[in-house]
């Protein structure tokens, strides 16, 4: 049997760990405390601080829609259709989730089989790692979010979409 080589895929090294409880990287400002994602070497996200020296950090695996659409249309490269170049594109959901203790709120593919109609605002999501697209010997790896619960979002029973 071959094992096959997994790799984050189109430059994400760092972004995410590939543990069986997969967290997203971020830095944490040492001055104030500022979050940010993906890692930024440029200094400070924060206006109100000069600081340039930051801890890397694993960031909350879970977190709320703040808003969500679909991709009806074919990312341009460097995205990889799924399935070869020759494939059909399939629409897939992206959600932005906000991860409360950080502050932040991260845009990412939502794992395959979610759509918008599955979604709201105040879903409850975790982060995963999934297969972008594999080519001989290797799957080439992102973070996508999934939820962790079917049905209405965690302290809501409102009808309100991200859309």
């Amino acid at each position: 049997m071959t094992t096959r080589t997994r790799v984050p895929a189109l430059g994400a090294d760092g972004w995410f760990t590939l543990d069986e409880e997969p967290t997203l990287l971020g830095r944490r400002c040492t001055a104030c405390g500022t979050y940010a994602f993906p890692k930024v070497d440029l200094g400070c996200p924060n206006p109100a601080c000069t600081g340039t020296e930051f801890d890397e950090v694993p960031l909350s695996r879970r977190g709320t829609v703040w808003s969500y659409t679909d991709a009806q249309y074919r990312p341009p490269a460097p995205y990889v259709v799924p399935g070869g170049a020759e494939a059909e594109h399939e629409p897939f959901c992206i959600a932005a989730v906000h991860l409360e203790a950080e502050g932040l709120t991260i845009m990412g593919q939502v794992v395959a089989g979610v759509g918008i109609d599955d979604l709201r605002v105040g879903t409850e999501m975790e982060v995963v790692v999934d297969v972008l697209f594999s080519d001989a010997d290797t799957d080439h790896l992102v973070w996508k979010w999934r939820p962790v619960a079917t049905g209405a979002p965690a302290g809501s029973d409102d009808e309100e979409t991200g859309r």
